[in-house]
């Protein structure tokens, strides 16, 4: 594998460790509220907050096993003395304890972008390219979990589900926006509704690419409202007046609010074809891409990809480079991939039997996850290779090994 020497190295410098600093987790416990009742007991809030990264990392392993892993680094580091194993209920009580809310503070404070402008992948221009997705997680068919996410289809087959949605990083795969919610819990639950919640989040050099699913107006105007560039997929009937055809191949066209219809709407046109300033609440100058793909669903019929961004100058990015921009929004699905296939294991259902812990739970996978995708980042970039060449499951394989640098005392 190319960059494996690397790989270790980084391995041996403790970056997983890095990435989630004792002080970081120790902050999010104060402000949760979740400190230790007592000093000197066998699971401190800090551990537990480990100790869940570690649950995700030994996904096939049960708790008893996954803390004797981690105890045995312990005693090895002369850190804990005769520190013994804590049993399944006390790990348990310990995690309900911490609760969900320190994990989700640990998240936002460290799962940022960690590609530079020498990883392979991760940006178009000034841009870092950003995909926002989501994936479903099956969850133990438990009455508090089938009552807080729903089930869908038959009622005595179907698992519960956790719809979890995330802005993800094309270069490494790194969560760095994420949100949870029911997958089957109606109004509210939808990926669209969901990512909805982390427009506001965004910064200004991500190029924000999102498929046909997750535009409306509101949503756009939010998220471009941040600074952010977007690069969204629309509907192939989406009205979307020509202004001016572009030497590229694109043409500078106009969102109008939906409730604006009729001479208001023309009057708008009007406007943003003279290139006039428009309100944001009423309209965005925009610049679409359209090409067709190949019968991909084997019915003899093309499919039209229509793409609207706020990139206005083709100067700056073509529509053939947006094109291909577009395509990297599959990187969330190869990220997706490590996560639930390589990490948590095919098809297997999250361990936890009540919502909290279950929350808890999947956002100790993503932490692991933007650990891991750090490290593959980090060991690519410095052998000048694309990370996409860097082997999850090899780099999972290695760190499982080495988990006494992976997780701190």
């Amino acid at each position: 594998m190319a960059g494996s020497g690397a790989l270790t190295d980084w391995i041996s410098l403790g970056v997983l460790a890095s990435s989630v600093p004792r002080d970081v987790v120790d902050e999010a416990i104060a402000e949760m509220g979740r400190g230790a009742r007592r000093a000197g007991g066998k699971l401190p809030p800090h551990v537990v907050v480990y100790l869940v990264m570690a649950l995700a990392l030994f996904a096939g392993d049960d708790y008893e096993e996954v803390a004797a892993r981690l105890t045995e680094t312990l005693r090895g580091w002369g850190c804990w003395g005769d520190w013994e194993v804590p049993t399944k209920g006390a790990i348990t009580q310990a995690r309900q304890r911490l609760g969900p809310e320190p994990m989700a503070r640990v998240f936002s404070q460290v799962a940022g972008p960690v590609a530079d402008l020498d990883t392979a992948g991760a940006f178009l221009g000034p841009w870092r390219l950003m995909p926002v997705d989501g994936m479903e997680w099956d969850v133990p068919d438990t009455d508090r979990n089938r009552a807080v996410f729903g089930v869908r289809g038959d009622d005595q087959a179907a698992f519960p589900k956790v719809r979890v949605v995330t802005v993800s990083e094309c270069g490494s795969h790194a969560p760095v926006l994420a949100v949870l919610g029911p997958a089957a819990g109606g109004k509210g639950s939808g990926e669209q509704s969901l990512a909805r919640k982390l427009y506001p989040d965004l910064d200004e050099d991500w190029l924000v690419i999102a498929g046909r699913n997750f535009y409306n107006w509101k949503d756009w105007c939010t998220a471009a409202g941040t600074g952010a560039a977007l690069l969204w997929r629309m509907k192939e009937n989406a009205r979307l007046p020509v202004l001016e055809m572009l030497p590229d191949g694109s043409y500078r066209s106009v969102l109008i609010a939906p409730r604006i219809t009729g001479r208001k709407r023309d009057a708008l046109i009007a406007a943003a074809r003279r290139g006039e300033a428009l309100e944001e609440d009423q309209a965005w100058s925009v610049r679409v891409i359209e090409y067709d793909v190949p019968d991909r669903e084997g019915d003899g019929k093309d499919e039209l990809i229509v793409l609207v961004t706020t990139i206005t100058d083709f100067r700056a990015a073509t529509a053939q480079a947006l094109a291909g921009a577009y395509h990297q929004r599959w990187e969330h699905e190869t990220g997706n991939a490590q996560l639930k296939t390589c990490l948590r294991g095919p098809g297997r259902v999250l361990r936890s039997g009540s919502p909290d812990l279950i929350e808890q739970e999947i956002w100790g996978y993503l932490l692991t996850h933007h650990a891991l995708s750090a490290l593959i980042c980090a060991a690519a970039t410095s052998a000048g290779i694309d990370p996409d060449r860097v082997k999850f499951k090899r780099t999972l394989r290695i760190v499982r090994r080495a988990v006494g640098p992976a997780f701190p005392p």
